[in-house]
Parts: structure tokens; C-alpha cells; sequence
């Protein structure tokens, strides 16, 4: 039996922009993709704890260390720049596995988005 585990999750950081007349997706800074061990096209959980709106979205890379966290596309509208959201993904693991499975969770400043 396979069951679902959060994978990855970076915790609490701030909208840095919103981009309607982008394709979809949401951008975010390649060194918290890194850090959460999230990588480019992973299907992501986005909560936003300003208005409780969650959808379900893809990563793409925006610059290294840029603190960007941008919702692109139908997403731009769930959101505002300065929200705190919440990004997650989820992996299938073996019943037995994701027992002593340890997800990467990121917590970075909410001010600046780093992760210092």
C-alpha cells in the first residue's frame, strides 16, 4: 500500500508579485526550491493564510537568493503581493517508508523571503 506524505514545504513566505498574463505556475526563488528540495514543474500545494484560497499549481525557478515568490497566470488572482502563503508537495511513499520519511521543510524570513 502507497500513501501520500508531505514531501516538501516552505513555510510562511510573502507574495512578491502577481502575473495574470503569465502562461500559469508560481515562480519562486531557486535557493528555497533547493532548500525544500522542490524542483522545477513539481506540482505544488499553495495556502494562502490572508484569505484561506488554496490551489494547486507548478514551480518554475526565479533568480537565486531574489526572495521572489510570484503567482502566475489564473493563480494571480487568489492572491495579493505581500500575502503569506504556504507552498507544499506531496510524495507517494510505502506504508512502511513513510513512517520514518522526514520531509524538507523551509522556514525562511517573512520580511525578505531568506532563508537567513
Amino acid at each position: 500500500m502507497q500513501i501520500q506524505v508531505v514531501k516538501s514545504k516552505i513555510h510562511r513566505v510573502s507574495v512578491t508579485g502577481a502575473d495574470l498574463n503569465y502562461i500559469g505556475s508560481i515562480t519562486i526563488d531557486e535557493a528555497l526550491m533547493e532548500a525544500s528540495n522542490i524542483i522545477e514543474g513539481e506540482k505544488v500545494h499553495i495556502v494562502n493564510i490572508n484569505n484561506g484560497e488554496r490551489l494547486e499549481t507548478y514551480a518554475i525557478k526565479g533568480p537565486r537568493n531574489s526572495g521572489e515568490i510570484t503567482l502566475n497566470g489564473p493563480a494571480a488572482r487568489k492572491v495579493h503581493r505581500g500575502d503569506i502563503i504556504i507552498i507544499i508537495s506531496y510524495a507517494l511513499l510505502d506504508f512502511e517508508e513513510a513512517k520514518t520519511f522526514k520531509p524538507w521543510l523551509v522556514f525562511p524570513n517573512e520580511k525578505d523571503n531568506s532563508l537567513t
